[in-house]
């Protein structure tokens, strides 16, 4: 007579010596150190007269001769130095031949309601490497 071993008793025998291990029953569980959030204090009446970004993006860009020289498409924040860069769309023709660059937020200003970018030509916006959106 020939005897096979029976898989389900050795299984269960195993994973009741695994549990056992590795949760002993009443035995405390160790806790990190306290974490401190440290939070910069906002002035929220001054930043609600701020800019939201869902205005801004579709906004002109005009340079300092009052001329349109780009449309804000988006609104980025770098994962590196958690810096904002603003998405431009330069040239084109209702949308066809459009180019999208990226420049610093720190270089737009708003004046009389308006955005500007002191010293940009359209041609100098074109000359910067054109920026893509990374696959999600």
């Amino acid at each position: 007579m020939k005897r096979t071993a029976t898989p389900v008793p050795i299984a269960a025998a195993l994973a009741a010596g695994i549990l056992a291990v590795t949760l002993p029953i009443g035995a405390p569980l160790a806790q990190g150190a306290p974490q401190s959030i440290t939070q910069k204090r906002v002035d929220v009446v001054q930043l609600a007269t701020g800019y939201r970004a869902s205005k801004l993006i579709g906004a002109d860009i005009h340079n300092n001769d009052n001329n349109k020289i780009g449309t804000v498409d988006d609104i980025i924040v770098s994962p590196g130095d958690q810096e904002p860069y603003a998405i431009l769309s330069v040239g084109g023709f209702l949308g066809m031949g459009k180019r999208l660059v990226a420049v610093p937020f720190k270089q737009l200003q708003v004046v009389d309601k308006r955005l500007r970018m002191e010293g940009a030509t359209k041609d100098s916006l074109r000359a910067l490497p054109e920026f893509r959106y990374a696959n999600d």
